[in-house]
């Protein structure tokens, strides 16, 4: 039996093994798409219960995955013009927490504390950057570099043709080069700070050397 028909099994326990395989990628999908943790956790678990109640009308010619992503992509989509239209009628203000990236890999050297820290900042960046990526980017973006799904795959999740899949794609990683050059530009302004108490201490020593030469 293969892993596609054993999964077309109403047996909870399967289903188990089924949703831990995927849940990465259907809740970084979801979470592109409506830019919250919650609600997004909550796309994925009802996207689940569909799918559990539909699993007997799954046929293998799409992969099971791709199946489960545009399940969770409608579910999400659906939240989203839900949220959009309390919005015009009561104004919300925005919930959006930050993308669950892969850790950046430690290298040899700076494993410390310090290293960790800025580790944590940057990836706090990122995903505050691709966060701000328009709506139409933003999920070609997180399937493609974050998943790293094919341009196919993605294609498939979205119902969209693969021509469209790369131009946003290369749109987005435009977008978050730029915001991201931007942030660092700022960045680098106050980078190496002299002023201060560095500026300070250095005058004073100046000023004691070249005032008391003998001392």
């Amino acid at each position: 039996m293969t892993a596609s028909q054993s999964a077309a099994q109403p047996d909870p326990a399967a289903f188990e093994a089924l949703m831990r395989r995927h849940n990465q990628v259907l809740f970084r999908t979801a979470r592109a798409i409506l830019r919250d943790d919650a609600e997004a956790e909550d796309a994925v678990q009802e996207a689940y219960v569909q799918a559990y109640r539909s699993l007997g009308d799954f046929r293998a010619e799409a992969q099971l995955s791709t199946w489960l992503a545009r399940i969770v992509v409608n579910e999400a989509l659906m939240r989203l013009r839900k949220r959009k239209r309390r919005a015009d009628i009561v104004p919300m203000q925005s919930g959006a927490t930050a993308v669950e990236l892969e850790q950046i890999p430690d290298s040899d050297m700076g494993k410390g504390p310090e290293t960790s820290a800025a580790r944590s900042e940057m990836r706090r960046l990122l995903e505050a950057q691709i966060d701000a990526l328009p709506d139409t980017y933003r999920t070609v973006f997180v399937l493609r570099a974050v998943e790293e799904l094919s341009v196919e795959e993605t294609a498939a999740i979205l119902d969209i043709p693969a021509a469209t899949v790369r131009t946003r794609f290369f749109r987005a990683r435009s977008l978050l080069r730029e915001s991201l050059a931007q942030k660092i530009d700022v960045a680098c302004e106050d980078a190496f700070s002299f002023a201060g108490e560095r500026c300070d201490r250095i005058v004073a020593r100046v000023l004691q050397r070249i005032t008391h030469p003998q001392s």
